[in-house]
């Protein structure tokens, strides 16, 4: 059995600027997944960092709200709210609600840094 405690992940600024726990990763713990799993952060009137990965994503908010943009596309999104980014999208969110964003992120393939690619801001 494979047990983790949230807490006990340590949390890092990602290249998007997303304050992140990465939970599962094969690529880094011996697992039979094709997929990782990361709790993110989007703090109070902060705007992640654009940029694209060669996977497919997947965020599911757990709590908070804001505007997800895709490529050409914006929504806005709340708690409970399942997006799907599909690869090499231009992704970034922006909280636009009085509470941070947290966001449980699956990536497939399992993301790798070589997949990423943090845009420059315009």
């Amino acid at each position: 059995m494979f047990v983790k405690k949230l807490n006990d992940c340590k949390e890092f600024t990602a290249g998007d600027h997303t304050l992140l726990r990465e939970l599962f990763n094969p690529l880094k713990e011996e697992m039979k997944l094709n997929y990782s799993l990361a709790y993110a952060r989007v703090l109070v009137g902060k705007t992640t960092t654009k940029h694209k990965l060669k996977s497919s994503e997947v965020y599911y908010l757990l709590q908070g709200k804001g505007i997800m943009f895709i490529d050409e596309e914006q929504q806005e999104v709340e708690k409970d709210d399942v997006i799907y980014i599909p690869p090499n999208s231009i992704q970034w969110i922006s909280n636009t609600g009085n509470e941070e964003i947290i966001i449980l992120c699956m990536v497939e393939p399992a993301w790798k840094p070589e997949d990423e690619e943090v845009l420059k801001e315009d």
